[in-house]
């Protein structure tokens, strides 16, 4: 199969083409996680994958303890459904810890400062409160326990994998922290292996066609634990060679994408850290290598935002504030059509 032909079914897969999903709830939870450290971007991706195309909706599903946001897997923060973050710490957080233990040395995070902030977030927040972030560096801080800098960030990080904290409401736009025993109180918590199967299955369901080593760079997991979630999930799979590399998806994907065919030869754009771009540990299919520097200049970990027609990203684009107002900057790799520059305005003029 081309290449072109699986960036398009990759889009389809993702539902950026196609039927949408019926709500913010169901956007996340179809794509299973989305990375989340860029606040306003991450808004954006899910509503582009709802009927609705509302940012406000995601908004509601945050503080509605429907969707929250935490570390579930890479070290990254991600958007998850409330019900999937248990099982997804449950399957990453070990290894994860256990990298950053020299980190924490380094800082010289001891065992028992994590267990004293441990102490003093569960005391400031049970009962439903709920803290900004700030607010509990400060108050760590305040009990002496050196909280600034990396040393916060990493005990914020280390409370969220063990599964005592996570983002919960957003009062005012800014989400707080939460006990997350008492904002998921019930969470969805499948064996392990069974969760391996779940997790397989809906990364190739969402992304697909993908690769293992594409599921194996997504979720950080060992490649033995995504041979075991594969082996489970295949058989609800199809597929597909994609020169000489099984790539696995929804079997309902191809026919998707011949409804929309039309839709598919359009213009897209799409905020920074997406899944289009990040959701892959080979994004060739979509973005030509030659310009894979122009999304991630120098190789700083920092995505742009991406202008993609046809399947293809054919750019990056910003928002320019003019006074109040706020218009679009692209910078296409090549010059683009009279046709092609239109329908990229009218695609930032209908962007949530």
């Amino acid at each position: 199969m081309a290449r072109s032909e699986v960036a398009l079914l990759r889009l389809v897969a993702q539902r950026l083409l196609g039927p949408r999903r019926s709500s913010a709830t169901e956007a996340v939870r179809w794509m299973t996680a989305l990375q989340a450290q860029d606040a306003p971007g991450v808004l954006t991706s899910v509503a582009l994958r709802t009927a609705s195309r509302s940012r406000a909706e995601v908004l509601a599903a945050m503080d509605a303890g429907e969707v929250v946001k935490s570390w579930p897997m890479r070290g990254t923060l991600h958007l998850v459904a409330a019900q999937d973050l248990r099982w997804m710490l449950d399957l990453t957080a070990p290894r994860v810890v256990a990298a950053t233990a020299r980190r924490h040395r380094d800082l010289g995070l001891e065992a028992g400062d994590v267990a004293r902030a441990g102490q003093l977030a569960t005391g400031a927040l049970s009962g439903g409160r709920s803290l900004r972030r700030d607010d509990l560096l400060r108050l760590w801080t305040g009990h002496g326990l050196a909280a600034s800098g990396p040393r916060g960030a990493h005990l914020l990080g280390h409370l969220a994998r063990t599964g005592t904290l996570c983002f919960g409401p957003a009062p005012g736009g800014e989400q707080h922290l939460v006990l997350l025993e008492e904002w998921v109180p019930h969470p969805h918590r499948p064996e392990r292996e069974q969760a391996l199967g779940q997790w397989a299955e809906r990364y190739f369901r969402s992304h697909g066609p993908a690769t293992v080593r594409d599921l194996v760079r997504w979720t950080g997991l060992t490649v033995a634990d995504v041979r075991t979630g594969v082996a489970l999930a295949r058989p609800l799979l199809a597929s597909l060679d994609v020169d000489g590399v099984e790539n696995l998806m929804d079997p309902e994907t191809p026919e998707l994408l011949q409804a929309c065919r039309r839709e598919a030869g359009g213009v897209l754009l799409l905020p920074a850290f997406d899944e289009v771009v990040l959701g892959y540990a080979d994004r060739t299919a979509t973005l030509p290598a030659e310009h894979s520097e122009r999304i991630v200049p120098g190789g700083n970990g920092m995505f742009r935002p991406t202008v993609l027609s046809d399947g293809q990203v054919v750019g990056t684009w910003r928002h320019v504030r003019r006074g109040a107002a706020r218009t679009l900057a692209a910078e296409p790799f090549t010059a683009l059509a009279p046709e092609l520059e239109r329908a990229v305005g009218q695609a930032y003029a209908a962007l949530p």
